[in-house]
């Protein structure tokens, strides 16, 4: 048995030969080998990983809509776990929506979410961010033309199914004449959405207004219902509508049905009043958030989302039967 080393007391000594081997080891590279990956996660963390500059752009619809109070907060939530910088630009204008997306190019920025209401006029942009190399998912609108323009991934609701449903539920409880109010026209949700409608419910009638006169929709409307007393649905295509249908229904003495496209505070208690009778929501929340998600996923890790298909967050019906609980989500501005 070998004798084990003593100091100069005669007590054991530590066995230092071993730990000073475990510091002198030479590196894995030494030997033809790699050095292990680090976690992307635990690196990023540790200030290893640069930040990522991720533009999301959107702006297709007026201030006053509820999508846009809900896509941002959904995407900035994300960008705070994430710790990425996140640079969210807009414009009502479609032309000006492809001048963001080439600023964005031009910024050299790791990868681009981007709206297609207007795709035209922004597809080619987004195409041009493709053949740069930028990664690029479109969420909210254009689930069928974003791969035409090279965008890598779709998060949002298919606008016709969308439609369709309401059309069918509103045949289903009776519905004799519907009118759809375009608050947008040339904007290819809002006109997939009415189509959906109509395919669902044949009796359906398009009534154009300027959605960003609202006092000028409630007189359209007004002056329709007053017009034509055989409509007995009427359907908007955003919250910030249903409010102005609500106002024209009271003033023209109609008892019209109405149904809405996604969800604000004053939506939510019309639902709870019994004065609106269900929203169809798209979760915009989820699709600012999943938009982000994906291109950190993609950047950091190679991931695709949704197998070469678009990634489908609505529609869902909400009403009378679920209002409460999603009155409380609402509240915190995710839903």
């Amino acid at each position: 048995m070998a004798a084990r080393p003593t100091d100069r007391k005669g007590n054991d000594a530590p066995n230092t030969t071993a730990r000073h081997r475990r510091r002198r080891r030479p590196p894995a590279r030494r030997h033809g080998l790699q050095q292990p990956r680090r976690c992307p996660e635990r690196a990023r963390r540790r200030g290893r990983v640069r930040r990522r500059r991720t533009t999301l752009h959107h702006r297709h619809g007026h201030p006053r809509g509820a999508r846009c109070g809900v896509l941002g907060p959904g995407a900035g939530r994300r960008r705070a776990s994430l710790g990425i910088d996140l640079r969210y630009a807009n414009n009502v204008a479609a032309p000006e929506q492809a001048t963001l997306v080439q600023n964005a190019i031009d910024s050299q920025v790791d990868g681009i979410a981007v709206t297609l209401a207007f795709p035209d006029a922004v597809g080619p942009a987004v195409q041009a961010a493709a053949q740069a190399g930028i990664p690029v998912v479109a969420f909210n609108s254009g689930i069928e033309q974003y791969e035409q323009y090279g965008a890598m991934m779709y998060f949002g609701s298919d606008e016709q199914l969308a439609g369709q449903s309401l059309g069918e539920r509103m045949a289903s409880e009776g519905a004799g004449k519907a009118i759809c109010v375009v608050h947008e026209q040339g904007n290819i949700s809002l006109e997939t959405r009415c189509a959906g409608v109509t395919a669902g419910m044949p009796n359906t009638e398009n009534l154009n207004v300027d959605g960003t006169n609202l006092p000028a929709v409630q007189a359209t409307i007004t002056a329709k219902l007053q017009q034509d007393p055989a409509i007995t649905h009427i359907v908007t295509l955003d919250a910030g509508i249903a409010g102005a249908a609500l106002a024209a229904r009271d003033t023209a003495g109609s008892e019209a049905t109405i149904a809405t496209f996604d969800l604000n505070p004053e939506v939510i208690q019309a639902i709870q009043d019994g004065e609106i009778a269900f929203s169809v929501d798209q979760q915009p929340y989820l699709q600012g958030y999943l938009a982000v998600q994906a291109l950190w996923l993609n950047l950091t890790n190679g991931n695709d989302i949704g197998g070469g298909r678009p990634v489908l967050t609505g529609p869902s019906f909400v009403d009378s039967s679920n209002i409460a609980q999603i009155a409380e989500y609402a509240a915190n501005n995710t839903r």
